[in-house]
């Protein structure tokens, strides 16, 4: 198993592989291309274009897909996934990512906001159109998004989704089984404040490894650590290497978060001897290549 980055800063960190660079941001915030890294792209999550141009945001019986509508529970500000629009602003980002000399690109926030969304007009009009059921009209929709997005991307190319492996189809429209045929990865982000509690990491877990037909990489929070909080997120991972993951991916601010972890780790005795009591082996070779280097 790997162990790789998710960074808002272009810069790799040794001892950390793959790497995977925030790009583009639900506030809308886009920047350049981080060259050798895999790129993710946040599709239809925009605060910036939404306040721009309210009209493009997503709506239900309950109101728009908003963050400050309490009506529901969106953890941002969702643009319709069929806006014809926006969806030629994000494959022409996708398309400029993929003119450096970059690993690939992931895609994140590619689907529907939640299960009654999206009820403008022109969703209403192209799913009577489509003469199939709610759930498989949204599906369709966001697979053939993923499609056009797929023939732009020359490197790797990988989806996150909210972490349901029960409900996705229905609540997001992401049809695990078509989008299988499209990725090469799977992109699953569990995250937390903390990690004290971790049982719920490893059975979702091993529930989409059982679901889904293409590896899959886990992103855990490794933000605003301090020492307990680390050995905590260190011994969950500890129990994710004994699964058949491609990688484990640690979300961090920047390089020195990443390398205060791989030095948390390295100098933290207790921890060494506990993977070695309870035969994580494959953890323990992980911190023995970080003492290599820290």
């Amino acid at each position: 198993m790997q162990i790789g980055l998710v960074t808002y800063t272009p810069e790799e960190v040794a001892g950390f592989n793959p790497h995977v660079y925030y790009s583009k941001w639900a506030d809308g915030a886009v920047f350049p291309a981080a060259r050798k890294m895999q790129n993710d792209a946040t599709c239809f999550c925009d605060a910036k274009a939404i306040r721009e141009k309210p009209d493009m945001v997503a709506v239900s019986k309950n109101g728009p897909a908003l963050r400050k509508n309490r009506r529901i529970n969106v953890p941002f500000d969702f643009v319709c996934p069929t806006n014809p629009d926006y969806q030629t602003k994000v494959l022409n980002y996708v398309e400029t990512l993929n003119k450096e000399d970059i690993q690939g690109v992931t895609l994140n926030l590619y689907h529907f906001p939640e299960e009654e969304f999206c009820v403008c007009p022109r969703c209403v009009e192209l799913w009577r159109q489509s003469g199939l059921n709610w759930t498989e009209w949204r599906a369709q929709e966001i697979t053939s998004f993923l499609k056009k997005a797929k023939r732009l991307v020359k490197g790797t190319f990988a989806v996150e989704m909210y972490p349901d492996p029960v409900l996705a189809k229905e609540r997001f429209g992401i049809d695990f089984e078509s989008i299988a045929e499209l990725v090469d990865y799977f992109h699953v982000p569990l995250s937390s404040r903390d990690y004290f509690t971790n049982y719920w990491v490893d059975l979702l877990t091993r529930n989409f490894l059982k679901i889904l037909k293409k590896p899959a990489v886990v992103e855990l929070s490794a933000e605003m650590l301090n020492n307990e909080k680390t050995e905590a997120l260190l011994k969950t991972v500890a129990y994710l290497s004994r699964h058949n993951l491609m990688a484990v991916l640690l979300l961090v601010h920047d390089a020195e978060n990443a390398r205060q972890v791989a030095k948390f780790a390295v100098n933290n005795i207790e921890l060494r001897e506990w993977l070695k009591r309870y035969d994580f082996a494959e953890m323990a070779r992980i911190i023995d290549e970080w003492a290599k280097l820290y």
